[in-house]
């Protein structure tokens, strides 16, 4: 396949350096189309075969297939394709030498006129033909099929010009991108951005990345979350704010994680989880109504409408729903193990009840949670940026909202009590010193913030990849993510 290919790219090259050497320049500074294949194909959809216009339009885009010497060529723009008709009868013969040259791959423009073929293909009948922009690689004849899957992501720009498939999913995640930024200004809430290098990793429990900055001589954490900085703004006095950007997560790759990620956090002064509770299902509904035109989705053959109310179950009766366990019950940190143990899962390495919570809901719940669901009243133990229960000190006001089987968000009432906060901090911090590396670190400067006085707080997270992988289909959240993170070869 290499030698293939290294022959296909030698004759390009050789086409390449005969029309340099004509003078002729094929990678020109620019060029203007003033029509779309999509919108050409609309325009004229009544016009009968065998019909000529008088219509001169100018378009561009890739000549993804070549047939009879150049008379036929399928033009694929941003917007679909049309077939461009070069003959004698239209095109000078500096255009008809032109042909020559031309492979399938190339960037070419043409001028010329709009009409429908004998057996009703709507053309172009090419009275000026350019390449602009000669490819030195051949395409794949069946790149969607490659059997080395990774392929696909390695060389996502060859994906994108193969697989219209992939291209749709790429263009349906820019539009949800836009519809919840779309969301949250229409809630009157300001878009802000927050370091991403960070000298104290905090707003999540993970293993984070690590540079440094020659100038001040010190470490740098690429940021895991921007909560704890969001939050500073509300103390501030912005009292609605909102930010779409990159975390990054030192972990695994799967099919729903990637180490660095878009992720949407937002908080609203004067509320608590309820008020998100309520936010989250009308974001979900809004964006899908946006981008899909419908409020139902599909997930593995299962009808999802998402106009319905969310159910809401606490993380603890859904364990008992489903594991048959009480973990209420348990009160200690051994006695939930025993409780884990009874139905085979190994809770040793958890160092708290809340952990053991976590572990067994992941195991045995979370796969059966396809109807929209928000898992509410999370353990203490794992969740210390959320405030207390108001009626059980075991938990706090945090849920996480699944669909699909998936978590694709959380919120919470924000922990305001910079008493409490620093407490919590200082669990984290033990924590990490017993050898959990994903623990958060004491933040000195956010328990000043909170003593500055945080009013009443909901805050909300949701991953956006995640969102677009519900929302498209896909099957990977490679598949979401133009340029996924790969294994270097």
């Amino acid at each position: 396949m290499a030698n293939e290919t290294n022959i296909h790219r030698e004759s390009r090259l050789a086409k390449l350096n005969a029309l340099q050497a004509k003078g002729y320049n094929p990678y020109p500074y620019c060029f203007k189309p003033n029509a779309f294949a999509d919108d050409l194909q609309k325009k004229y959809a009544d016009l009968a075969a065998g019909v000529d216009t008088e219509d001169r339009v100018t378009v561009a885009g890739r000549a993804m297939a070549v047939r009879n010497s150049g008379m036929f060529i399928d033009l694929k723009d941003v917007s679909g394709k049309i077939q461009i008709f070069c003959h004698k009868s239209h095109l000078d013969e500096a255009g008809l030498e032109l042909l020559k040259s031309l492979d399938v791959g190339d960037l070419v423009g043409v001028s010329g006129l709009v009409r429908r073929t004998p057996r009703g293909e709507l053309s172009i009948a090419a009275e000026k033909f350019d390449i602009i922009g000669k490819s030195l690689q051949p395409l794949p004849e069946k790149f969607h099929g490659l059997t080395d899957v990774e392929a696909r992501y390695r060389q996502r720009y060859v994906d994108f010009i193969m697989n219209d498939d992939s291209r749709e999913i790429f263009k349906k995640r820019c539009k949800i991108t836009s519809a919840v930024r779309h969301y949250f200004e229409q809630h009157n809430f300001m878009e802000v951005e927050t370091p991403m290098l960070q000298t104290i990793m905090g707003g999540a429990n993970a293993k984070p990345f690590i540079t440094h900055h020659n100038t001040l001589d010190m470490d740098l954490y690429l940021r895991i979350a921007p909560e704890l900085f969001l939050k500073r703004l509300v103390v501030g006095g912005f009292d609605r704010v909102f930010e779409i950007g990159r975390n990054f997560r030192n972990e695994g790759i799967d099919k729903k994680h990637n180490p660095e990620f878009t992720a949407l956090e937002a908080y609203q002064a004067y509320a608590d989880y309820n008020d998100m509770a309520e936010l989250i299902p009308d974001l979900l509904r809004f964006v899908c109504k946006e981008v899909n035109g419908t409020e139902t989705i599909t997930v593995n053959g299962t009808e999802i409408d998402l106009s319905k109310p969310f159910a809401r179950k606490s993380i603890v009766d859904l364990v008992n729903e489903y594991a048959g366990i009480d973990l209420m019950k348990a009160e200690t940190v051994e006695a939930a193990r025993d409780m884990a143990k009874s139905i085979g899962i190994d809770a040793s390495d958890c160092s708290n009840w809340g952990k053991v919570v976590q572990l067994v809901f992941d195991e045995k719940v979370e796969p059966h949670l396809i109807q929209p669901i928000l898992v509410m009243d999370m353990p203490r133990d794992v969740s210390p940026l959320a405030k207390v229960h108001r009626s059980n000190p075991r938990l706090v006001e945090h849920f996480d909202a699944y669909v699909g089987g998936m978590e694709i968000g959380c919120a919470y009432s924000e922990l305001s009590n910079p008493l409490d906060q620093k407490a919590r901090f200082d669990a984290q911090c033990a924590e990490r010193e017993a050898g959990d590396d994903e623990a958060q670190m004491l933040d000195e400067d956010y328990v000043v913030a909170l003593e500055n006085a945080l009013p009443p707080t909901g805050g909300m997270g949701m991953g956006i990849d995640r969102l677009a992988i519900l929302l498209t289909g896909a099957e990977t959240i490679r598949d979401v993510i133009a340029f996924p993170t790969l294994r270097n070869r």
